[in-house]
């Protein structure tokens, strides 16, 4: 385990929309060096950066053309190289994400794998035996080759899915976990990692990290043990470097040798019930909706079996947000998002801040798809630097040559004008951020116990080593008895960090509206 991950704060970079300085409406390399002090600033010490590497742009660079070559509208390998090191220099760590799924279809090894001959990149992919074969239960394309065959899809027509074996194997085309041209896969995404941690990167996000081998098992054996052979090969040859999967289940990412797997949003989970409880109709039952009267008790069943499953082997990531998901701010106000955010950044695990999140950066509902983005783009605007700035210092491009619009909204959140506002949002995130910092029980592996969560009760208190912390995201003052803790056996605590009123004595807690408390 690297031992940085301890005390790691993530900040997410979504490079198209951070830092435009050649004018030419997007994002770049060089834009993210000159934000390093920034983004140092808010206590973060760690960037996860979405793909920068040569793409036809079908998938905002997730159609990766050449793995090993930058794209050029983000600048060269050589700027990437001087990012790496620039932020070394600022003890800041770079991850690049890496996505070992599928390919663009422009990518060289796919052309290949069409030609009529076989050859060397013939099975890098998953192909039938007859263009009128389909392959069931998995989109796929017929047609667009030379060869006799049609070829799986991950997502989109032009991500065409990397052949890393099926494991319970029904058709003649398809082959096994360790057929030799499967296995030539896997080295391919061992080489690429190589190539760049070699030049200075500090471990992956890794993309769906839990698709590779098709047909896999229940637990996902087959692309585990992928995994755990990658994970064998990064402690022998760059223990220091981090591996982050986008899973969503620690219990196995843990276990096959990531260091951290993200927590997130899907549908009727525990990060869902805590943000997003609000996609059908009815009320927003989210649990940091001050407006309702929910309980914790509905995030800890699905939270604390994942927790207890995994926390002695790796990281549980909780996310402000990331680019596949609403901001927060769609459904939340700046007192909410003081409280969530909290909560966010004092839970175990390596916690990941979106861009513009510090801020309350919006989600803008009303913009067009962009390069494949849909209902996504609305999280991927330009970020907001300042207030009476052209395009609000994201670009000095014409706005019409904006990669998106910028937030139409006069009132749109600047980082100057939250600079300049004590109680703004971003000062929140700086706090709670040197809080955890300067308290190692705080920190990843710090220890985690529930010490009150009662059902049809707003607060919820938990204890992190030696320091007690509870939420009330509720409008009403709330007591608690200290008769009704568990795990907490102190008398008397010295409040380190409140949002709101919060006291604590012999005899209960008392929480105010919309409070959040630390005691030492």
């Amino acid at each position: 385990m690297p031992a940085w991950l301890k005390n790691a704060v993530f900040y997410e970079i979504y490079p198209q929309s951070f830092n435009d300085t050649n004018k030419d409406g997007i994002g770049d390399i060089q834009g993210i060096i000159d934000k390093l002090d920034y983004v140092k600033s808010l206590g973060c010490n760690a960037l996860w950066i979405n793909p920068i590497y040569d793409s036809p742009f079908k998938d905002a660079g997730y159609d990766v053309r050449d793995y090993k070559k930058v794209a050029p509208r983000y600048g060269t390998n050589e700027d990437l190289v001087r990012l790496f090191e620039e932020a070394h220099k600022k003890e800041i760590k770079v991850l690049l994400d890496l996505v070992p799924g599928h390919t663009s279809e422009e990518h060289e090894w796919f052309k290949k794998s069409c030609e009529y001959e076989p050859n060397e990149y013939y099975n890098r992919y998953i192909w039938t035996n007859g263009a009128f074969c389909g392959i069931g239960g998995h989109p796929y394309i017929g047609g667009e080759a030379e060869r006799d065959g049609c070829y799986m899809l991950n997502f989109f027509k032009c991500q065409p899915a990397l052949n890393y074996g099926v494991l319970n194997i029904t058709e003649p085309w398809q082959l096994p976990v360790d057929h030799p041209d499967v296995l030539a896969t896997r080295e391919a995404l061992k080489d690429i990692m190589r190539f760049w941690l070699d030049k200075g990167c500090d471990g992956f996000r890794v993309d769906m990290a839990d698709s590779l081998v098709k047909e896999d098992d229940e637990v996902k054996s087959a692309t585990g043990a992928i995994w755990t052979d990658i994970r064998g090969m990064m402690d022998k040859d760059y223990p220091d470097a981090a591996l982050v999967s986008e899973w969503c289940n620690p219990q196995c990412a843990l276990k096959y040798g990531f260091h951290a797997d993200f927590y997130l949003d899907h549908h009727g989970n525990g990060l869902n019930v805590l943000f997003r409880d609000n996609e059908t109709e009815g009320p927003d039952n989210s649990y940091f909706n001050k407006n309702c009267d929910e309980d914790p008790k509905r995030f800890l069943a699905d939270y604390l079996p994942r927790y207890e499953g995994s926390k002695d082997y790796g990281y549980i990531s909780f996310i402000t947000c990331n680019h596949d998901t609403p901001r927060l701010t769609k459904t939340m106000d700046e007192s909410e998002l003081k409280i969530a955010y909290s909560f966010i950044f004092t839970m175990p695990g390596v916690p990941f801040l979106y861009y513009g999140d510090e801020i309350g950066m919006k989600y803008l509902d009303y913009v067009k798809t962009k390069e494949g983005g849909f209902q996504r783009t609305g999280s991927r605007s330009p970020m907001q630097w300042e207030k009476n700035a052209a395009n609000y210092g994201f670009s000095g491009a014409d706005a019409d040559k904006l990669y998106i619009p910028v937030d139409k909204d006069e009132n749109a959140p600047c980082v100057d004008t939250a600079e300049e506002n004590p109680d703004s949002l971003i000062h929140t995130v700086r706090n709670i951020i040197a809080i955890r910092k300067e308290y190692e029980d705080l920190q990843a592996d710090g220890s985690f116990s529930v010490a009150y969560a009662k059902e049809g009760k707003r607060p919820f208190i938990y204890k992190r080593g030696d320091l007690l912390v509870a939420v009330n995201p509720g409008l009403k003052e709330e007591t608690v008895d200290r008769s009704e803790l568990e795990n907490a056996d102190f008398i008397k605590g010295n409040l380190i960090y409140g949002i709101g009123s919060a006291d604590i004595d012999d005899q209960r807690i008392v929480l105010g509206p919309q409070s959040f408390a630390i005691w030492e």
